[in-house]
């Protein structure tokens, strides 16, 4: 059992990932408002999302490297301050520029900034405390903070929306930035960071994707698409509640909380389940997942009316909650604590991607048509199905430490982690006893 300050610091770092989720989630019920009160298209109103997760996607592998070299909590502390500093930005130019909309995207820019330093760090910190099956629990917990994220997000944005349109930009901050704090003082490295030579880094690095490429592609590939779905669906969703229903507030929120309610309870029961289960099904669920994803968008096609749409995109959220832990468990158990950081950190830019271009290409429905528009984004998760059953080896992926250590004595990584390898992993593991405790 976790001390009760293990289980403090695992609260703020699920804290993490539910803080940054509302980057996009929030915004998304708010969209039509901000698309009236700014005057703009549908595809203006969509690179808002883009403008934030962009600038995210670029930034993660920097803030991977740069933790790999002096700690996670250097990085995302000042990163989670950014990040509300940016939405605060966002929300004043919205008070005071006439024509806000550039305003605004420099916010969400120096926002996205700050995101990137945030959820995949908290990913691969829980991995340095973490080992083998709790290591799952701890990410299905995470996976579930951000899927709470999702869930509360629309019902946030819709009621701050009620107070005005620009609110929701405030609310970043007045949350982000005391929960930076929080992890600066009350979260401690359980891993000794030590600056390493960056050819040395460069070609661990290198080693982990010689011998593993396809089946992290393919994990990558899969986490990115269930978001890519996801967003861009909900979206045009959001859209049509509003058009061709009417839903709108508080109400609107609730109903947008359906799909991604779903997918973080499945995120949290499968963290549970993986954990007992020692891994096995990691990609069986992966797989699963996908052909729920492609057939909640068939469905949304095919069936008329709100709550038959609502029901595939509530297919769709179970989907990505299949998709989403295990993928999470290949990625941070594919390589060692020193090279964590920048490998769940190209993950997070790939999911970051997803979410950034998701909802401005479901948003050219507007000008293509909705069946047009969709079936074709429905290629994504299908070639993502292909990939998974063809390239992920799961025992291969896992596999990592004989190999990448015999590859960080190759490279001289550290004379203090070769001298005595017996010793620090007794040491490892004395620790790792005493935190379960």
């Amino acid at each position: 059992m976790m001390k009760k300050k293990t289980k403090i610091q695992v609260f703020l770092l699920c804290l993490v990932p539910f803080i940054m989720v509302l980057g996009n989630s929030m915004l998304i019920p708010v969209l039509p408002k901000i698309k009236k009160a700014v005057d703009i298209n549908q595809f203006r109103v969509g690179l808002m999302v883009t403008a934030f997760s962009i600038p995210a996607g670029i930034v993660i592998p920097l803030a991977g490297i740069l933790s790999d070299q002096i700690g996670r909590k250097k990085v995302m502390a000042p990163a989670l301050i950014v990040y509300g500093t940016g939405g605060i930005l966002a929300g004043i130019a919205s008070m005071v520029l006439e024509k806000p909309f550039w305003g605004i995207m420099a916010g969400r820019i120096i926002q996205g900034i700050g995101a990137g330093g945030t959820y995949q760090l908290a990913m691969a910190m829980a991995g340095d405390i973490f080992k083998t099956q709790e290591r799952v629990l701890a990410l299905g917990l995470l996976e579930a903070s951000n899927g709470l994220g999702k869930v509360i997000s629309p019902i946030l944005g819709a009621g701050f929306a009620l107070i005005s349109w620009y609110f929701p930009f405030f609310a970043y901050g007045f949350l982000a930035i005391p929960i930076g704090l929080a992890i600066w003082f009350l979260v401690k490295e359980e891993t000794e960071f030590k600056k390493q030579s960056f050819k040395n880094y460069v070609d661990a690095v290198k080693e982990i994707f010689k011998n593993k490429v396809s089946g992290l592609l393919a994990s990558f590939f899969a986490g990115m698409v269930a978001l890519f779905s996801l967003f861009g669906i909900s979206s045009l969703y959001s859209d049509i509640l509003e058009k061709d229903f009417g839903i709108l507030g508080i109400k609107k929120g609730l109903v947008m909380a359906g799909p991604v309610f779903v997918m973080a309870t499945l995120s949290f029961v499968l963290g549970i389940i993986l954990e007992k289960a020692k891994n096995k099904g990691l990609k069986l669920f992966v797989i699963t997942g996908l052909v729920f994803i492609i057939s909640g968008q068939g469905l949304f096609l095919l069936l008329k009316g709100m709550w038959p749409k609502f029901a595939s995109l509530v297919l769709l959220g179970a989907g990505v909650g299949l998709v989403m832990t295990p993928v999470n468990t290949l990625v941070t158990g594919s390589c060692s604590t020193k090279r964590r950081g920048i490998i769940t950190c190209l993950y997070g830019s790939l999911r970051f991607f997803g979410v950034a271009i998701g909802p401005p290409l479901y948003g050219l429905s507007e000008k293509y048509g909705i069946v047009p528009t969709v079936a074709v984004m429905s290629i994504a998760p299908i070639l993502s199905l292909i990939a998974s059953i063809v390239f992920i080896n799961i025992d291969k992926i896992l596999k990592q430490e004989t190999s990448q250590k015999a590859s960080f004595a190759s490279t001289a990584e550290s004379a203090s982690e070769s001298r005595n390898p017996v010793v620090s992993s007794s040491k490892k593991l004395l620790s790792f006893k005493r935190k379960l405790r």
